[in-house]
């Protein structure tokens, strides 16, 4: 059985909604059972044929977090620890999300798996040092960084920018930082994937592995394809100039890795699959969003 956390979020919905399209035991919790008491998560899982843990729940406001660090810290690293342990005490397999913000994203190559982290904010911090801690308190866990995640239940980029492009006339959207922007759905069908192959039987090492939809873009060049895939579909009926700007127009209190592109030939390998490209993710995603 699988346990998820975080099972109200935008990712931890999606994979809910999966597992029971598949037939797959789960339960899910969210935050009835706070991650950083352990006593509590272990209160939990007791009595249980739990064979898995999923671990979705995070705190994701980046900028927020430089104010906020003991609670970032908590959720990030001290839950992430709380879990992994929980798993290794009822030997329970563990898969937790990470994220492109464990590195600094100053380079101009896709980050492998082995590159050493260089968190340059609270948030990324916290994810690194959450990381260690699964690692350390259960070997049997598996982490997959992510990036520029969207999908249907909950608040994210395209949802935004097809709000906006609605709204207004013009936007000004950021055009210096790369990444691969990520639906949420492709993401869902390679957590379950782990599980369903691991339980067959196949030996897939345990350890970090990156996942993201194939391709690379700018803030910009995404904004733009959401606008023309979403006038396409009908879901954006006003006109809307796109302009480019740079980071230093939009000034946060937490600078954002300028290139978030991750190496994922471990995990094609590893499982043996191909990556959709992010604009034909977007579009499957957009379609699913019409019909």
């Amino acid at each position: 059985m699988v346990w998820l956390i975080g099972c109200r979020g935008m990712l931890g919905t999606e994979i809910s909604l999966l597992l029971d399209n598949q037939n797959v035991p789960y339960m899910g919790t969210d935050k009835e059972v706070d991650i950083t008491n352990a006593a509590e998560l272990d209160k939990f899982a007791e009595g249980k044929s739990i064979t898995w843990l999923v671990n979705c729940a995070a705190y994701t406001a980046v900028d927020k977090a430089e104010d906020d660090v003991e609670s970032c810290k908590l959720l990030n690293t001290t839950g992430a620890a709380n879990i992994a342990l929980c798993a290794k005490k009822i030997n329970a397999k563990l898969i937790h999300l990470s994220t492109d913000y464990v590195f600094d994203g100053k380079g101009s190559v896709p980050y492998k798996e082995d590159e050493k982290p260089n968190p340059i904010g609270v948030y990324g911090l916290t994810k690194r040092d959450g990381e260690i801690a699964v690692l350390e308190n259960n070997s049997n866990s598996y982490i997959i960084r992510i990036a520029w995640l969207y999908g249907k239940h909950g608040n994210n980029f395209v949802h935004t920018m097809i709000k906006l492009m609605n709204e207004r006339d013009e936007l000004k959207i950021v055009n210096d930082q790369y990444g691969s922007p990520t639906w949420s759905y492709d993401l869902t069908k390679v957590i379950l994937r782990f599980v369903k192959e691991s339980d067959s039987g196949k030996n897939i090492p345990f350890g970090v592995y990156h996942f993201t939809n194939e391709g690379k873009t700018t803030w910009c060049d995404f904004a733009k394809e959401i606008y023309k895939q979403g006038r396409e579909l009908g879901l954006i009926k006003n006109r809307c100039n796109i302009l480019p700007c740079t980071s230093a127009e939009f000034p946060a209190k937490v600078k954002r890795p300028m290139y978030s592109v991750l190496d994922k030939e471990k995990i094609k390998n590893t499982l043996g699959i191909e990556i959709p490209n992010w604009d034909k993710g977007l579009k499957e995603f957009l379609t699913s969003c019409v019909n």
